[in-house]
C-alpha cells in the first residue's frame, strides 16, 4: 500500500531512505536545508517542501535523519506535530532519544526511535536492518512502509533502546576492528602475506570465536562464570605473552592493553578460575 511519507534531511543516509521509499511506490515529500540536495529526488517524483512545516503537513509519517537530536528539535520547533508519527532515525545516544521522545510527545506526536544498522548503500538491500523502539502502535501502523528501507525490528517501548542496541552493536564491531588491526600489525612485522593471513586464517577463526558469544551471554545472564576451558589465569598468561611478543616484533600493543588490564584486575580479585564472561562484571562495577 502506498503512503504519504515525508523525509527531513537529505544527507547520504536521508537521500538513500527517501530514494528507497520512492522505489517502493510511496508518495514522498522531502525537505533539506540545502534545497539543491532534493533535486535528484525531485527528478524521481518526490515533492520538495519549502519548509519543515510544509513537509510535516504533507504526511502522517515523518522520518527525520538529521545531524543530531538537537537539530531535529531545532528544525521542528514551532511546527504543528499533532497527529503525526515522528520516526527519528537520527544517530544519537539513548538519553538523547528519550529527550527527543518526551519533546515530541509533549507536542502531540507519536515518537519512534530508530537505529540504522547499515551504510547508505545497503538501504533497501539484503542485510540492512533498522531497530525501532518507542510507541509500538505507531510502529505497527507504518511497519509495512518502514520495511521498504530495511528489515524493521521492534526492540521495546523505551525510546532509548534502539539507539542503545545500535551503539552496542557498533561496540562489538569496533572491538573486532581493533583486534583485526592489532593482528595485521603483528603479521606485517613478519612480512607474511597479509591478505593470505586474513582470508585463510583470521576470518575463519573470528567466525568460530563469534559462535561462542551466545554461550557467554547465557553465562552472564545466569551469573555463572565457571568454565571448562581457558580460565582467566590462562588468559592472563596468554595476554602477557602477546604483549611481550608485540614488543619483540616492534609493534605497539595499545589495542590489547585495555583488555589485559581488566583481566589482571579480575584475577587480582581472586577470580582467576572464572571464564572470560566474568569480565562483564568489571565493566559494570567500574561504571
Amino acid at each position: 500500500m502506498s503512503e504519504n511519507i515525508s523525509v527531513l534531511g537529505l544527507g547520504l543516509m536521508g537521500s538513500a531512505l527517501a530514494g528507497a521509499l520512492l522505489s517502493a511506490g510511496h508518495r514522498v515529500t522531502v525537505w533539506n536545508r540545502t534545497p539543491a540536495r532534493a533535486e535528484p529526488l525531485a527528478a524521481r517524483g518526490a515533492a520538495v517542501a519549502a519548509t519543515p512545516g510544509e513537509a510535516v503537513a504533507a504526511s502522517p509519517l515523518v522520518i527525520a535523519c538529521l545531524l543530531d537530536h538537537a537539530s531535529v528539535r531545532e528544525v521542528l520547533d514551532g511546527v504543528e506535530l499533532r497527529g503525526r508519527v515522528l520516526a527519528n532515525l537520527t544517530t544519537g545516544r539513548p538519553a538523547e532519544a528519550r529527550e527527543s521522545a518526551s519533546w515530541a510527545t509533549a507536542r502531540g506526536a507519536d515518537h519512534v526511535s530508530g537505529g540504522i544498522m547499515a551504510v547508505p548503500q545497503m538501504i533497501a538491500g539484503p542485510g540492512a536492518l533498522i531497530l525501532y523502539s518507542g510507541e509500538r502502535a505507531a510502529f505497527d501502523r507504518h511497519e509495512q512502509a518502514l520495511a521498504a528501507l530495511a528489515e524493521p525490528r521492534w526492540v521495546g517501548a523505551d525510546p532509548g533502546m534502539a539507539p542503545l542496541l545500535d551503539l552496542a552493536m557498533l561496540t562489538g564491531m569496533y572491538g573486532q576492528i581493533a583486534g583485526g588491526l592489532a593482528a595485521a600489525a603483528l603479521v606485517r612485522s613478519a612480512k607474511y602475506p597479509l591478505t593470505e593471513f586474513t582470508e585463510d586464517l583470521l576470518v575463519p577463526w573470528l567466525n568460530a570465536m563469534a559462535a561462542q558469544q551466545p554461550g557467554w551471554a547465557a553465562a552472564m545472564e545466569a551469573g555463572d562464570h565457571r568454565t571448562g576451558v581457558s580460565n582467566l589465569e590462562i588468559n592472563r598468561a596468554g595476554l602477557r605473552n602477546l604483549v611481550t611478543a608485540f614488543a619483540e616484533q616492534g609493534v605497539r600493543a595499545d589495542l590489547l592493553l585495555p583488555l589485559q588490564a581488566i583481566v589482571e584486575r579480575r584475577v587480582a580479585r581472586g577470580l582467576g578460575h572464572e571464564g572470560l564472561s566474568g569480565l562483564v562484571l568489571e565493566l559494570e562495577e567500574g561504571a
